[in-house]
């Protein structure tokens, strides 16, 4: 039997006119504060502001004021819909839109007519997020169409400065361990919860330990590695993380590893014999020290192995613009060699791989021959990005979070919430 959703608490007041208010739900949002305190402050503005928590790290990041959805996966679409046509939702919030819970969401607001906001880490950075309506990457409804591009960027302004946002690996790490922490101790209320993440939380938990008590080692081997390659010429190929969806849903792989193979063994076969190639880690990968033995076990020769290098390291910008080119599955790391009118070759499917941007070839052509972006149809389609789903703001600082709630609300066509606001006020006295 599905559970009927028992009475939620609203954040906020309604308006006295059914018709005008607009209803907002927030599912999974990045770990942290961001959805509580943009919550609130929607609820400030008059918003009814619903959240259901499906597991304990939901619960601790937003802690008061929501629900609680402890029933399976396969009940979920009913009761979420059931949900959603009681409480009248306008709008969904979530960070994310492969995540199990969150793609049967997207789904079935979609039919029912609520809005869709996707919050995402940012097409562009840094200083970006992304927000688009519907869905995000392989789900994103913008076109492939340079044509396209150049005709809508020709209504557009040009790009202003970013605003600098600030970023704190440490304050991202706090937030993630403790949701996590409270996913592991929450599951006797939240029973049939699985994270979107797959393997163990403890063992990733002990990976990162191991990777901290490296890092001055590891600094001083990357440092030597750039070192040895300053004269060089080589690829760069920055690996992305095995429970990314961007690797799981949205492209021809199973994980990182599969990936890797198949391009280190590209290049091998194919690229000119004076180049090299540069495999660089992920930063939030806790486990990155399987890497270097995963990358000598591809490579059969000394020959091979001269040419093919790891770092766990350095400053990705600065070494995608050395580079001859760079090759990813669907990272956004790709449009930091864009930046630079560096070619890039994508495996997956990212919003950015256009005829005119990256290069279309086969990976197998791509090392003989990369062709850098058109830069009329990149900056065409930079434009619409920042008009259509780039927002100013970021997740990994006290600062980056409000910036990124004032941008959110301006996206929403929402008007910040000034000091003197009489309703923030009276929230504040309650």
């Amino acid at each position: 039997m599905v559970a009927r959703p028992p009475e939620l608490k609203i954040v906020g007041q309604a308006g006295d006119a059914l018709d005008t208010v607009r209803r907002i739900l927030f599912l999974q949002g990045p770990p942290g504060p961001l959805f509580r305190e943009l919550g609130k402050t929607l609820a400030d503005r008059g918003f009814e502001v619903f959240r259901i928590n499906l597991s304990g790290g939901d619960r601790y990041d937003w802690p008061r004021g929501g629900i609680d959805y402890t029933g399976t996966l396969d009940d979920w679409p009913i009761w979420l819909d059931r949900f959603l046509d009681k409480h009248q939702i306008t709008e969904l919030m979530l960070f994310g839109d492969c995540r199990a819970h969150h793609e049967s969401a997207r789904r079935i607001a979609v039919d029912r007519g609520v809005d869709v906001h996707v919050l995402e880490e940012g097409y562009i950075r840094p200083h970006w997020m992304t927000l688009e309506e519907y869905g995000v990457n392989g789900y994103s409804r913008l076109p492939k169409d340079p044509d396209w591009y150049l005709e809508k960027a020709r209504h557009l302004p040009d790009e202003g400065e970013p605003k600098v946002i600030t970023a704190s690996f440490n304050r991202r790490a706090r937030d993630s361990y403790w949701y996590y922490h409270h996913n592991v101790t929450g599951r006797v209320r939240f029973p049939h919860y699985r994270s979107h993440r797959p393997g163990s939380v403890v063992v990733e938990g002990l990976n990162w330990v191991v990777r901290f008590a490296g890092r001055t080692s590891r600094e001083k081997r990357t440092v030597e590695t750039i070192e040895r390659l300053a004269d060089a010429k080589f690829f760069l190929f920055p690996l992305q993380l095995s429970s990314d969806y961007q690797i799981r849903r949205h492209s021809a792989f199973n994980d990182m590893e599969s990936a890797a193979r198949f391009v280190v063994e590209s290049f091998i076969r194919n690229a000119p014999s004076d180049t090299h190639l540069l495999v660089k880690a992920h930063p939030l990968d806790p486990a990155a020290r399987r890497w270097p033995k995963l990358i000598a076990s591809m490579l059969s020769d000394d020959e091979q192995r001269a040419r093919v290098h790891y770092i766990d390291g350095g400053n990705l910008e600065k070494q995608a613009a050395r580079s001859l080119g760079l090759v990813c599955v669907n990272s956004t790391s790709g449009t930091l060699a864009l930046a630079h009118d560096i070619p890039v070759n994508v495996l997956g499917d990212a919003v950015y791989d256009i005829a005119g941007i990256t290069d279309q070839k086969h990976l197998d052509d791509f090392w003989s021959d990369p062709t850098p972006p058109d830069r009329r149809i990149w900056t065409a389609f930079r434009k619409v990005l920042f008009d259509r789903c780039l927002i100013s703001g970021g997740i990994a600082s006290k600062s980056a979070v409000e910036t990124l709630i004032k941008s959110i609300l301006k996206r929403l066509g929402v008007e910040p919430v000034h000091k003197d606001n009489p309703v923030k006020q009276a929230a504040r006295r309650a």
